[in-house]
């Protein structure tokens, strides 16, 4: 059975209730305390996403996390939900660009049904042939839907130009043709690959015991290596990953009969380790972070060019960038596009104001508070950080960083990312041709 690794088994202990223990194979258990609450969050994250799959299998990673829900050895798919239905929980699962996540929340005296389930689920997924063909169709029925919804599509191109001849350019759904081609047996054969316990970590957040969670984990996975084989789950690691190198589109027009036209302008960001991540989230949030953003102010609220507009960052391993959306009516999108280049040269040429920056840090004090009041939040805090960064920072740690960001700081990050050049994309009732005049800018 799978036992504490000898140099990290021994969980680390903190001050704020997080504690982490490394088992036997390098699968990674990460708890946080919660006294308060009457619920456990449990969660597994596997450190594999759509940027880690062939082209050919494309959409594998969201592929698999429908099908393990599908069923187990032992639990059919309707148990499944039956059992997690009957003590008031909620299962579920999402794919991104580099992880896969599944977890579920419940009282914390069903704690042990939870990671029954997950356990199952990770470690001895059935993957019938006729489950595989029924939630084929499933997934290339959410492609279409993806699809139908522009201000959901937009953001695919946006990738695409930002990171062409890259996976992370993809859509995390796949494309029709690959998730029409894929077989069970390469879904198998994927999950077998990537699912190994050194890509994997065990999250719990709220009402726990931390050594009672890691305690449950190896039960379970000593259950399974004993049916599988220690071989078949234990060791792997991260997947190995490729920085993109081609040049990033300068322009992208989508011509689609849309009664929005959709707009985004992208920059070059940090990628997820960088000194300065800190420093460009605060700056994201006084270009369009909220309802006091220079961009909300600007395109909405001056000149009422569109109900949606706002800006967000993206730190990748080896890459990042900067993004901006706006939806406007076709004939307002010039002039959207130069009031946010507009706003974009103003911020990168003279930087934010003194009472900018502390506006900004006390919303995101304010806002990192409030969206981890519950277990689920936590929970999901952990997964996201132990894959990211190998640890999770402690709230002090975080809001100390965020503390520390002076407008000196902010203004040479503006001038280094908002002033490089930009990309733009627009999706909407327009020539391939429309907005020339801006690769010539």
């Amino acid at each position: 059975m799978p036992e504490p690794a000898n140099d990290a088994g021994a969980a680390q202990r903190r001050g704020d209730n997080v504690q982490t223990t490394v088992v036997d194979g390098g699968l990674t258990v990460v708890t946080e305390e919660m006294p308060e609450v009457l619920s456990v969050s449990l969660g597994f994250w596997v450190g594999t996403g759509s940027v880690d799959e062939p082209e050919e299998l494309a959409g594998a990673s969201h592929f698999l996390e429908h099908l393990l829900f599908k069923g187990t050895r032992s639990r059919s798919a309707r148990e499944i939900a039956e059992q997690v239905d009957e003590v008031g929980g909620d299962l579920n699962a999402f794919t991104t660009k580099e992880h896969t996540a599944f977890y579920v929340r419940l009282l914390a005296g069903s704690a042990d049904l939870g990671l029954d389930i997950l356990s199952e689920i990770i470690w001895g997924p059935a993957l019938r042939p006729d489950e595989v063909e029924a939630e084929r169709q499933v997934i290339l029925e959410e492609i279409l839907m993806h699809g139908d919804e522009p201000a959901d599509a937009v953001h695919d191109s946006y990738d695409a130009a930002m990171y062409p001849a890259h996976p992370l350019g993809r859509d995390v759904l796949g494309l029709e043709a690959t998730v029409k081609a894929a077989t069970r047996d390469d879904i198998a054969r994927f999950h077998r690959h990537h699912y190994k316990t050194a890509n994997v970590v065990v999250t719990a957040a709220g009402r726990l015991n931390h050594e009672q969670v890691v305690e449950g984990v190896l039960s379970r996975l000593g259950t399974a290596v004993e049916e599988l084989g220690r071989e078949a789950l234990l060791g792997g690691g991260p997947p190995p990953r490729r920085v993109p190198a081609a040049a990033r589109m300068r322009r992208l027009v989508v011509s689609r009969p849309t009664e929005q036209a959709h707009i985004m302008v992208g920059m070059p960001g940090f990628e997820r380790d960088h000194p300065d991540r800190q420093v460009l989230n605060v700056l994201d949030h006084i270009l369009g972070g909220g309802m006091s953003s220079r961009l909300f102010q600007q395109v909405r609220e001056e000149r009422g060019l569109a109900y949606n507009v706002y800006s967000y960052r993206s730190g990748y391993q080896g890459a990042g960038d900067l993004a901006v959306y706006a939806g406007t009516a076709p004939s307002r999108a010039g002039e959207v596009v130069r009031v946010v280049t507009a706003e974009l040269d103003k911020l990168a040429e003279h930087g934010p104001t003194t009472a900018e920056l502390e506006a900004a840090k006390t919303h995101i004090r304010g806002a990192t508070a409030l969206g981890l009041e519950d277990s689920g939040a936590r929970m999901s805090r952990l997964g996201r950080a132990q894959l990211a960064h190998g640890r999770v920072p402690s709230l002090a740690e975080l809001e100390a960083q965020v503390a520390a960001v002076t407008v000196d700081d902010l203004a040479r990050v503006a001038s280094q990312v908002l002033g490089a050049p930009r990309t733009l994309v627009v999706m909407g009732p327009f020539d391939e041709d429309a907005f020339a005049e801006w690769e010539q800018g």
